[in-house]
């Protein structure tokens, strides 16, 4: 077994098999693998993979994994993986029949860790009129991806964990995702691929953008409102505030992180010139208005709820970033720290 393709699924049954159903028409000479992991679900995820399997043209396995949250689903599928190139995606996808073909070509044309590609959309209701056409940071939200038609190393970016394609490898040295800052029920937290990600960079190892991997991914009609949006941005700042804390990184870009934060002045725990970022967007929004600019206005508002999940998440108290500035420089990490893989 060469290859394997991780599906992490928590009560979408009906969801997953048509992904599997597109996952039937992918077409490749390597030997491969699926694996569903049931992350506790209490509907009938267990008989739709079920009754999949004798007609599935590659052995297709289910594992349970009770722990809550993606990450956690994701690690037990890594475990139970015999591939050496590991595919990742959800359970609400239509995958290219080329697709693993892509990543593989491109893990070998780069010789890099991992790759990432395009996820475009598959709407499950009207695209709403402020929606921007545009890739920009308000498609994050509902995890949609075009960093444009040519390829190129992430280093400030990073990939979506829906269409991602990494070697073994890259699992035994960085070790395995990070459950206490992905997604789980309840929450929108979501930065721990980024966090992965910049744990292989740590480990000497680099990924690609890779714009001829595509998948599309269903955008449920639930997920198209402002309020989403809202709760969305509020909680990428949630997850940028526990990456502060734990790694010293710089809130905005953790990539890039120019300041010496134990140099910098806070204020109740939060870095001082972040109050001067809130100041700049709300007059932002403030003059939008003032100009009957509606994109403008939605997103100095998305930057505020951002801002809002970071000092709420900081005057919280699960942390003293006040009494205990992160250091000059973020600590190393050292490989398999959040779990390894042997």
């Amino acid at each position: 077994m060469t290859h394997s393709v991780v599906i992490p699924t928590h009560n979408r049954a009906d969801h997953l098999r048509e992904t599997l159903r597109s996952l039937r028409h992918v077409s490749t000479e390597f030997d491969w693998e699926l694996i569903v992991v049931d992350n506790n679900s209490t509907d009938h995820t267990r008989r739709v993979v079920d009754e999949m399997v004798p007609t599935f043209p590659v052995p297709l396995r289910y594992v349970f994994e009770p722990e809550p949250g993606r990450s956690a689903a994701l690690n037990s599928g890594f475990r139970a993986a015999r591939g050496d190139i590991i595919f990742t995606t959800d359970d609400d996808v239509q995958v290219e029949p080329n697709w693993l073909d892509v990543g593989t070509a491109a893990l070998q044309r780069f010789d890099c860790a991992f790759v990432g590609g395009r996820v475009l959309p598959i709407w499950g209701g009207e695209r709403p009129g402020w929606f921007p056409k545009q890739y920009g940071r308000m498609w994050i939200p509902i995890a949609l991806l075009d960093f444009g038609p040519e390829p190129m190393e992430f280093v400030s970016r990073a990939p979506l964990g829906v269409n991602m394609a990494l070697r073994r490898e890259a699992l035994v040295r960085a070790g395995e995702l990070d459950n206490s800052i992905g997604r789980k029920p309840g929450t929108l937290l979501g930065q721990e691929v980024r966090e992965w990600c910049m744990r292989v960079r740590a480990a000497g190892m680099r990924g690609f953008y890779v714009p001829e991997l595509v998948l599309h991914h269903k955008v449920p009609v639930e997920r198209l409102s402002k309020h989403y949006f809202r709760r969305s941005f509020y909680w990428r700042g949630v997850s940028r505030a526990i990456l502060y804390r734990r790694n010293g990184v710089d809130m905005e870009d953790p990539e890039l992180s120019p300041l010496r934060f134990s140099r910098v002045p806070h204020i109740a725990g939060v870095p001082r010139y972040m109050y001067g970022k809130v100041l700049g967007s709300g007059l932002g929004l403030l003059k939008g208005l003032t100009r009957g600019d509606g994109d403008a206005v939605l997103e100095k508002e998305m930057q505020l709820w951002f801002y809002a999940g970071i000092f709420a998440e900081t005057w919280k108290g699960k942390f003293q970033a006040s009494k205990h500035h992160p250091p000059d420089t973020p600590p190393p990490v050292q490989p398999g720290e959040a779990g390894l893989i042997h």
